[in-house]
């Protein structure tokens, strides 16, 4: 036999039945039998016919009673005249063939006769399919024509005998009549994939899937031109008088592949077999899926029938998912687990279509996962999950829309939906359903998420058979090849038997119904006859018991009785008792003739008593509602579905009975345990026939439904941000299932059919669909549509409406009604307007009940009767919230439902009269959500809500007069127990008054300038915590508004945390004033959750003073350009020329003020208008006047510093000849360099500490002229400090007869002549520019962004910080600042993912890859490398230098474009860029706790660095706020300022300093000290600010002497100051060492509390680490672990309250760590730990300086060895060989001399040089280079000789006497010139070699004296060799030998202490 070809595509070769044949006649017909036939066939088979088809027909022809001209004619048709020979052969050999052909088959004529009696042949009706209009191709038509002709031939009764002729042929051949059918069908799909017009080119095979099992082909791989596919094998249609019914059989098992084998269990990994346990192997279509599904990470579309095992393929997805996740990878051939889950990197999301579906497979999955701790929650409306708990679930299962809901809101969830790997959507066939837009958005959500962040989320589509499966795998991104597995329904569990029974009739009509009745009468009694069970479906609650009524009667009178009886089954007398329990008549009735009713309107009870009957076979017929089949699993043999007219509430008629509704239905048909196959029925009205008929059999493709939705669909995208512009929308229905079936059939989509052809991608319809929806939403004003350039930006109408899941149109119906004053009764009749609810009627049987709950449960009007929705929705509401009880099952479903929506749409209308700032709306509206939320009405008791019984609070309520909560609080337990005469309730109504949320509130105010008002508010808890009733956290809505109207001039969302509880919170805003003033504000604090848990604070005005208003700028004059040829000093004109050849306008004006005189003066213009070229003229024109002369430059922040002398020591000093000397923290040059330079530039910290002793420093009075640098800055934290130094320059001026020149520099300000005043400036120093003088002119765009929490904002700037980059400045340079260095590392990650969305992923970065490779390689920090790559630089203090100076010089020269910095960027390097982007304006101050303001000052140095002079005409600025602030910015970075002081929050040091410098020696000299500083001119200006009231000079003197009391009891308190007589002021020790080391009184308080005459170096180093000024050290997130991490590695635990957050703790494992020699975890800690030791060596000295006061000999001692340590980084308990370099701890052993082994630094100090060469030489490890070093190192070590002796003549002493020691040190000598730098290469800065002498007591551990001493005293501070000393002492008052200890203490090394006796004798004095 020859081999077929083209028959199937797939199963296994038909069979072709061959017998054998005996030999004679085998001789006869060598030739002519079917196998001949069949051959010739295949060759002159044409296309569109295949071999069996045309064998049989020809057999058909030639074995028919016709003569041979008849069949020649017939033949001459069929084959055409070409194959005249074969035909001619063919009638020839007639006789033969036939007689051949008939012999050798097995065919049996009389069973096909019996066949034909029994049944009736149907005719095979094929359903039309659409009315399309379809394009055919020439073959197509001759092929649809064939058919056509065949079906009428078919048709024709007289014909029918042909068409069985035809049959019987195919039987004798041996051919089935299912291939023929295939045959006919390939035939139809091979024409229509022909091309339209004919050419010589041939048709490309269609490609082979290899998961496709199909039995037969359906749409799936074909394009559907219209041909109808045909129905299975052996459908039988009859015609009934009242019906006709076609039955589709039981389908054939799809045959078994040669590849196919079942996966065993066992085979698979401990994961997969710890999940399959109760499993022996997979079933089939498990095993086929298994390869892709647990072994690749492939998307997949899995169609297959119900019960096929789906979730199972589901859950093999998911054990992969799993699977990744596990260290180490899971193993086979094992089943211990030995592997642990990452359980916080993935969460996996199974989307089911119904909150039923939800809850099981959360009880499925989460059962076989909990063997891993996998935790499987529910997330759906009825199941809310918190944030924390959402990140403690790894599995979440959830409905669609529930999950449209969380991945719309770009902000809260981030993490969720960033963290998903896994989607798994179920029944993705209801694509076509109208809840199939809400699963297209969530994919194509997801799928531009995959994309844009280049992260894998794995899709995988569970579906039922649909036909075009082809289309929605390519919308799931599914690799046909791959992930594609479509099973037909042979691999059903059960098989189904299909019959469709089209009732005949006008639907609807009463014969209709009747008929209908009959039919399903007919069908149930038929099955109950046969002993089945039956369910039958009806889609009304009330139609199921008159189903069951009107069957039970036709049973009566039919006699059918006994069928039905069920009082043989077993347990049947129980189930009796059990239903006479039950409510419900109907059940009752029902259950003696043997049916039973279900439906959701029933008691739960009852519907699990039906259940139990009819699994118990108690019941024989079941009616229910479609809600049995998807809920609960509940078989029968049959079923029936009654009727497919369902009511639909959305659209308020009739509709179909949806197809997934029949499907799963009839999944219930069957059980697998009892039967072969199942049976279901549907009953339908004949016009529907066809339609179920085609849907059931996958005759249709499903479409898309995305258009209906497009509009709320669109605006959600907007609100995410991940659509800006019509083009980006565009692309985003690429991704739509619509637009993949818009391409296939643009018919339906409204299009023509040529519109495909000429646009391909559908571009333009796609354009017209968006604009359309565009449109819509302007209009509801939810977004901006700018029409010509395509922008669509979000408004907060859109943003709410998307986060609540709120239609346009309800927005719509709210933008009419909403008004800024609303009572109750209009919100209530609002929300009841809302379209969600559009699709509630009112049904005429509820009309009664609605009116008696209108009577009884409304406490509000009513607009609308009970008959219209909005009536009958606002009455079940109020019903709702009356707990009133409802009979009326419907309604009470009603009621849920509208509960349900309307939180959600109260608490969506609150946040729109939020954002319009309406405060009474706001007010109510958030009252009535919060009634909702408790079910109480607003005007109850707020107690109801803890839960109390009903009687007592009905006791509360009933009393004539109401007791408020406070009145409550104030009673006593027993009085409260009177109050509801219950005498035992005292206690427990105490309990929760007590624990009753409420705030106390406290406002201070203080005005900024005439129309902006500052508030702190302190917010007090004021009531019992207890986690039962509160949890975690308690929400609070705070707002101010005015008194009159009804505007929110402020508003805020706190969170009240635990663990916040406790202390006061302050909470700090502006509100805007208005003139004339109100008489007062409210602040209201109202809590999110409770009602009546509500304060107001009414804020008086009445003593409210407002500042002056402000005197104008200067205005720019218009003057010609100077030339640099002004200064008349060629070498200074030489300096200018180098950059420009005249002074810009500002400059010009100014140049004269600063150059040629010598007026104080203070220059205000905004950043980049030159002001350093202004310093430079002030400094130029000092060393004119005064030379020799010191000019001081103090800048604010050391980076401005180290900028300023970078740049004048490249450009300045050589020129001019001068020095130049920088003075900061980081470096203090030694006394000579700085008496040596001519200009010092410093820090106002540094020059405060050196000027405090400025009588004895003589470089302090050279000084002619001090600059400072952003005086502005006086306003912030260290404003203080130059308050000071200005106050003392004066001062120091006024002493010394000399004036010293101030100059100040600063931004535009509002009080410029404020300023001025204070700082001595005539009308002629002052200039004060506005804003707008800025050499290059800056754009402001204030952009405002929603969202409560900040990182979730922060994440929503991601996207238009793209999108600014790409509209302001493509190509050119841009900065973006952040907050933190976390943010830069986010921000970063995210522009990444939008490049990598572009054409050009890289079009940031401007230099080849050599290059790029070659910087990469330097970089130390990871995502800085990742970064770099795409041309985005990151820049903040977490950087190595290195890496910061690479980052600057690449973005610099345009190497990169993009630069993310944190704010210190603005101060510190002056990178200009075209445009800044300002990405938040908050940043997290941890001694708060929360999220601060940026001060203006720094918001606007940022802005100022957009524009670049030499470049740019315009430069911009975008600054991203939160929405709330955005008026408050828009008013101040347009117009300037007010500076204020601060100085009266940090008096007490400076006040300190001034007693200690001698300059304060009295109270009235603090007060005459005050009048010089700025803070005292600024008190007379706007005494509100500062908590003045009374403005009389007898006001303001009180106020200052009361400050000036409160300051000095407090430093006396500290033991700083001594105050005699209330008046004279004496500073004490510790003030003076406060004052010297530059430290608050508190820290020396800290000490002399804290240390002890004993204290160990814990102690020691515990008391370091609490100093106050460590408070400062950035606390960040997430840092208390690391803390506790590096505590694990030190030897000392943290001591007292193990708070591990607080910076003290940090800065006490930090030092730890640092003398441990610990890697840091992150460099951000590397920052902070050189910041703590930085400091560490001023706190240690002032400790030893406090321990030595006190005379504590052991403590000092340890304090030095304390400091010691941390010089070296060496515990005491190590070697202090270790100190040598390269020497690590296992060579100790071999140091060795002269056959010892040495044990300390000291003995080495006393060997030669060479020998100790040789020492080193001899140790294994050490390289020639190393053993120099270490010779180096050995020969700096300071060896020190002492000598000391009692200076007097006599030889004993006399006791009580004062005494010195004169001590001689002599250094021995062993390099010639040495600086003295210690060798402490761990410390990060350089340290010089002191030492400490002391004289102690050890006998009675006594400290007796202390000095200080350093050999750095040669020229040039070089190291001397020698210094003489003496200590004083007084001796003791007993007689008798003494021996005291002289102690030389190192302050560097560890190990060259030195100690001598010191040994007297006293005794009387004999000679006086």
């Amino acid at each position: 036999m020859l081999p077929i070809q083209e028959v199937y595509i797939e199963p296994t070769p038909p069979i072709v039945h061959q017998t054998s044949q005996p030999a004679s006649v085998k001789q006869i017909t060598a030739i002519y039998d079917r196998d001949w036939l069949l051959q010739q066939c295949q060759l002159h088979q044409d296309e569109g016919m295949n071999a069996y088809q045309l064998c049989s027909e020809l057999f058909t022809i030639i074995r028919s009673g016709e003569t041979d001209d008849d069949i020649q004619m017939a033949l001459v048709e069929r084959l055409g005249y070409e194959a005249l020979d074969f035909i001619s052969e063919l009638i020839s050999h007639r006789s033969t063939i036939v007689h051949n052909i008939m012999r050798m088959s097995n065919y049996d004529e009389d069973m096909r006769a019996k066949q034909q009696q029994a049944a009736p042949a149907a005719a095979e009706r094929r359903p039309v399919y659409g009315t399309q209009f379809v394009v055919q191709s020439e073959k197509e038509l001759k092929e649809e024509r064939r058919l056509r002709k065949e079906q009428k031939r078919a048709n024709k009764s007289q014909n029918r005998i042909e068409d069985d002729a035809h049959a019987v042929s195919m039987s004798i051949l041996g051919f089935d009549g299912l291939d023929l059918r295939q045959a006919r069908e390939d035939a139809l799909v091979t024409a229509s994939q022909a091309p339209l017009f004919s050419s010589n080119y041939k048709s490309k095979a269609q490609p082979v899937y290899p998961n496709i099992y199909q039995s037969g082909k359906s749409g799936g791989t074909l394009s559907l031109f219209g041909t109808r596919y045909a129905l299975p094998a052996g459908t039988v249609r009859e015609e009934f008088n009242d019906y006709e019914e076609t039955t589709i059989p039981v389908p054939q098992r799809a045959p078994i592949r040669t590849t196919e084998r079942t996966v065993l269990i066992s085979e698979m990994d401990s994961l997969a077999q710890s999940a399959f346990k109760a499993y022996q192997s997979l079933n089939r279509v498990q095993s086929i899926v298994y390869p892709i599904a647990y072994e690749t990470n492939e998307n997949m579309l899995v169609c297959a029938p119900t019960g096929a095992g789906k979730t199972d393929v589901a859950m093999l997805t998911v054990l992969r998912c799993l699977s990744q996740h596990c260290t180490p990878p899971p193993r086979k051939g094992t089943t211990e687990i030995d592997f642990t889950i990452a359980k916080n990197d993935f969460k996996i999301v199974y989307v089911a279509p119904m909150k039923a579906l939800a809850a099981e497979i959360v009880e499925k999955m989460g059962k076989r996962l909990k063997f891993l701790g996998v935790s499987v929650r529910e997330l759906t409306g009825d199941m809310q999950l918190t944030k924390a708990e959402i990140t403690a679930t790894q599995f979440i299962v959830t409905t669609p829309e529930k999950w449209d809901v969380i991945t719309r809101k770009g902000t809260g969830d981030v993490e969720l939906t960033q963290k998903v790997k896994l989607l798994i959507i179920d029944e993705v066939h209801l694509l076509h359903e109208d809840r199939g837009a809400v699963i297209e958005s969530i994919i194509a959500r997801t799928l531009r998420q995959v994309e844009s962040s280049q992260s894998l989320i794995r899709i995988v589509g569970l579906s039922a058979t649909l036909p075009n499966y082809m289309d929605v795998a390519a919308f799931l991104r599914v690799n046909p090849y791959q992930g594609l597995f479509y099973f037909d329904n042979g691999f059903r569990p059960v098989p189904l038997e299909q019959h469709f029974i089209g009732v005949k009739g006008k639907p609807n009509s009463t014969p209709s119904n009747e008929r209908m009745n009959r039919a399903c009468f007919d069908k149930v009694a038929d099955l109950v006859r046969d002993g089945h069970q039956v369910m039958v479906f009806v889609h009304a609650r009330k139609e199921t018991v008159k189903t069951g009524q009107m069957l039970r009667e036709e049973v009566a009178a039919e006699g059918l009785g006994e069928y039905f009886d069920c009082s043989s089954v077993a347990k049947y007398t129980n189930f009796k008792r059990e239903v006479a329990k039950s409510r419900n008549k109907e059940l009752k009735e029902l259950f003696d003739a043997g049916f039973g009713i279900h439906h959701a309107g029933m008691l739960r009870s009852d519907r699990s008593l039906t259940e139990k009957l009819f699994a118990e076979g108690a019941i024989k017929v079941l009616c229910c509602t479609a809600t049995l089949a998807w809920g609960v699993n509940l078989p029968a043999y049959a079923v029936v579905i009654k009727g497919t007219q369902v009511y639909d509430s959305t659209k308020g008629s009739y509709v179909d009975l949806s197809i997934l509704d029949v499907l799963q239905i009839f999944g219930r048909a069957g059980r697998p345990q009892y039967e072969t196959h199942g049976v279901g029925y549907i009953l339908t009205t004949q016009d529907r026939l066809s339609h179920y008929i085609s849907a059931i059999t996958q005759q249709h493709p499903i479409e898309s439904k995305f258009i209906e939705n497009i509009v709320d669909n669109l605006n959600a995208e907007i609100s995410l941000g991940t659509v800006t512009n019509i083009d980006e929308a565009v692309t985003w229905l690429s991704y739509t299932y619509l637009y993949v079936r818009m391409k296939k059939n643009p018919m339906i989509y409204g299009m023509d059919n040529n519109e495909p052809a000429e646009d391909p991608l559908l571009g333009r319809k796609r354009h017209e669909i968006i604009t359309l929806a565009a449109r819509k939403l302007a209009a509801c004003q939810m977004i901006i549509f700018d029409e010509n350039t395509g922008y669509l930006i979000p408004k907060d109408l859109g943003r709410i409406s998307s986060n609540f899941y709120i239609k346009h149109n309800s927005i719509e119906i709210f933008n009419s009604m909403m008004k800024p004053r609303m009572t109750e009764a209009d919100v209530l009749s609002m929300m009841a307007m809302s379209s969600e609810f559009d699709q509630i009627k009112s049904r005429e049987n509820e009309h009664g009940e609605l009116k008696k709950l209108l009577e009884n449960a409304c406490a509000c009007d009513i607009r609308g009767g009970t008959e219209d929705t909005h009536g009958k929705v606002n009455i079940l509401l109020q019903s709702y919230l009356s707990n009133a009880f409802i009979e009326d099952f419907a309604l009470v479903s009603d009621c849920a439902y509208v509960a349900q929506n309307s939180g959600r749409i109260a608490r969506a209308l609150f946040e729109i009269a939020l954002n319009r700032n309406w405060g009474p709306t706001a007010s109510v509206l958030l009252q009535i959500n919060k009634s909702i939320e408790k079910r109480v009405w607003t005007f109850q008791h707020p107690l109801r809500q803890m839960g109390l019984p009903a009687d007592i609070m009905n006791k509360i309520e009933n009393r004539t007069h109401e007791v408020s909560i406070e009145e409550m609080r104030d009673m006593d337990p027993n009085e409260l127990g009177q109050l509801v005469h219950h005498q035992r309730m005292g206690m427990t109504i105490a309990k929760c008054v007590d624990q009753f949320p409420m705030l106390s509130l406290d406002a201070r105010i203080a005005p900024i300038t005439r129309n902006v008002l500052h508030v702190e508010l302190t917010i007090t808890p004021d009531f019992v915590w207890n986690d039962r009733v509160h949890g975690s956290v308690e929400p609070w809505y705070i707002w101010a508004e005015d008194s009159e109207n009804v505007e929110i001039y402020y508003s805020e969302y706190f969170l009240l945390y635990k663990k916040q509880f406790g202390e006061p919170i302050k909470i700090i805003f502006t509100v805007p004033l208005v003139e004339p003033l109100p008489s007062q504000i409210y602040i209201r604090a109202v809590s999110d959750r409770w009602l009546g848990a509500e304060t107001i604070l009414p804020v008086s005005f009445q003593h409210l003073i407002l500042p002056q208003l402000y005197p104008p700028h200067t205005d720019l004059l218009d003057l010609q350009p100077l030339p640099v040829s002004a200064l008349q000093n060629e070498v200074l004109e030489g300096i200018c020329a180098k950059r420009f050849t005249h002074f810009n306008p500002v400059q010009t004006q100014i140049f004269h003020t600063l150059y040629n005189t010598d007026h104080n003066a203070l220059v205000g213009a905004p950043t980049g208008s030159g002001k350093t070229v202004a310093a430079e003229l002030v400094m130029w024109s000092a060393f004119r006047d005064r030379p020799g002369s010191k000019v001081v430059y103090i800048a604010p922040m050391k980076a401005l510093v180290k900028e300023r002398v970078a740049d004048w020591n490249k450009r300045l000093t050589g020129p001019m000849k001068k020095k130049l000397v920088e003075l900061t923290g980081d470096v203090t040059p030694d006394l000579k360099t700085i008496e040596a330079a001519d200009i010092i530039i410093t820090t106002p910290e540094k020059w405060d500490g050196i000027s405090r002793s400025w009588q004895s420093r003589s470089y302090v009075r050279h000084v002619s002229c001090v600059i400072i640098d952003e005086i502005h800055l006086l306003g912030g934290d260290r404003g203080p400090i130059l308050e000071v130094i200005v106050s003392r320059m004066n001062y120091i001026g006024s002493q010394l007869d000399q004036k010293v020149r101030i100059v100040g520099l600063s931004t535009a300000l509002a009080n410029a002549i404020d300023l001025a005043d204070w700082l001595g400036i005539d009308k002629v120093g002052l200039f004060n520019f506005r804003h707008s003088v800025r050499p290059v002119p800056l754009e402001i765009y204030i952009d405002g962004f929603p969202g409560k929490h900040y990182c979730p904002r922060m994440a929503t700037m991601n996207k238009p910080t793209y999108a600014a980059i790409k509209t302001h400045s493509p190509t050119q340079p841009v900065i973006v600042f952040v907050s933190s260095r976390r943010q830069t590392r986010l921000t970063a990650q995210d522009l990444i993912a939008y490049c990598g969305m572009e054409d050009n992923p890289r079009q940031w970065l401007h230099m080849d890859d050599m290059e790029m490779e070659m910087v990469l390689e330097n970089i130390h920090d990871e995502s800085l490398r990742m970064s770099l790559a795409f041309g985005i630089g990151l820049h903040h203090a977490g950087l190595t230098e290195s890496d910061r100076r690479v980052v600057e010089e690449l973005y610099l020269n345009m190497k990169i474009q993009i630069l993310i910095a944190t704010s210190t960027l603005a101060w510190g390097v002056n990178l200009p860029a075209h445009l800044v982007v300002i990405k938040g304006t908050e940043f997290y101050n941890y001694k708060e706790g929360r999220y601060v303001d940026f001060p203006i000052t720094d918001i606007l140095q940022m802005m100022g660095r957009a524009g670049r002079p030499q470049f740019d005409n315009t430069g911009i600025s975008r600054v991203f706020v939160q929405d709330s602030k955005k008026n408050f910015f828009k008013k101040f970075l347009h117009e300037p300022f007010p500076v204020e002081s601060s100085l009266h929050k940090f008096l007490d040091d400076h006040i300190n300093a001034e007693i200690v410098g001698g300059t304060i020696k009295s109270k009235q000299d603090a007060l005459d000290y005050l009048t010089w500083t700025y803070f005292y001119r600024r008190l007379q200006q706007n005494p509100t600010y500062y908590g003045l009231d009374d403005m009389t000079q007898k006001g303001v003197d009180t106020f200052l002497s009361n400050t000036i009391s409160d300051v000095t009891s407090r430093l006396e308190k500290s033991g700083c100051v001594e105050i005699v007589d209330d008046f004279e002021l004496i500073p004490l020790i510790s003030a003076r060492i406060a004052s010297y080391y530059y430290l608050h009184h508190h820290t020396v308080r800290h000490f002399n509390d804290n240390l002890q005459k004993d204290s160990a170096f814990d102690d020691v180093l515990d008391i370091l680490s609490n100093v106050p000024e460590y408070e400062e050290l950035p606390a960040r997130c997430n840092e208390d672990l690391l803390n506790q991490e590096i505590e694990k590695c030190v030897p000392y635990d943290v001591k007292g309250m193990r708070d591990f957050k607080t910076p003290f703790v940090k800065a006490y494992v930090l030092v730890q760590a640092h003398i441990s020699r610990l890697e840091l975890p992150i460099s951000d800690y590397i920052t902070d730990q050189i910041t703590v030791l930085d400091s560490a060596i001023r706190f240690s000295q002032a400790m030893i300086d406090v321990s030595a006061d006190h005379g504590y000999l052991t403590t000092s001692l340890t304090i030095m060895n304390m400091l010691q340590c941390i010089k070296q980084a060496r515990w005491l308990d190590e070697s202090t060989l270790l100190t040598l370099p390269h020497i690590r701890p296992k060579m100790l052993q071999y140091i060795r001399h002269k056959g010892k082994t040495l044990k300390c630094l000291a003995e080495l100090t006393e060997i030669s040089d060479v020998q100790i060469k040789k020492i080193f030489q001899n140790i294994r490890g050490l390289t020639n280079e190393e053993t120099d070093e270490i010779c180096r190192v050995i020969n700096r070590l300071p060896v020190i000789n002492i000598d000391a002796d009692i200076d007097s003549k006599k030889t004993y002493l006399i006791p009580e006497t004062t005494y010195k020691i004169k001590v001689n040190l002599n250094r021995v000598v062993r390099q010639k010139v040495h600086d003295g730098k210690i060798h402490a290469p761990r410390f990060p800065k350089p340290q010089y070699e002191s030492w400490w002498l002391i004289l102690g007591d050890p006998a009675n551990d006594e400290l007796l004296a202390l000095k200080r001493v350093s050999m750095r005293n040669g020229p040039n501070e070089t190291l001397g060799n020698r210094i003489q000393t003496s200590l004083s002492f007084d001796t003791p008052a007993h007689f008798g030998k003494h021996q005291y200890t002289l102690y030389l203490i190192s302050d560097g090394y560890l190990g060259l202490d030195q100690q001598v006796d010191i040994n007297f004798e006293t005794r009387m004095d004999l000679d006086s």
